[in-house]
């Protein structure tokens, strides 16, 4: 354990850090969850709503660096790619 008071202070922030990042990296792990569930579905309103939720979740991850924002933009990529092709077949019928 940290003696100094300098070092005391650094391990309580990073105790803080690490739940504010732990709780951030959970919200939008079910987040994305509930948007891949009713996309399984089969209800793309629904999805894309809650996509849009999780596009805001990850940006404002990334701008507070829990994420990397290449990770955050990769992750918003994937998953509006998967609700388009699901809109897509519709839109053809």
């Amino acid at each position: 354990m940290a003696t100094h008071a300098s070092a005391l202070k650094r391990h309580r922030q990073s105790l803080k850090r690490r739940d504010r990042n732990r709780n951030a990296k959970s919200t939008i792990r079910t987040t994305i969850k509930k948007c891949l569930q009713l996309l399984e579905k089969g209800d793309v309103t629904a999805a894309s709503t809650q996509a849009r939720l999780a596009n805001k979740l990850l940006d404002k991850a990334a701008i507070h660096g829990v994420l990397h924002k290449k990770t955050a933009s990769r992750t918003v990529s994937r998953l509006f790619s998967k609700i388009s092709t699901k809109e897509a077949p519709k839109a053809a019928v």
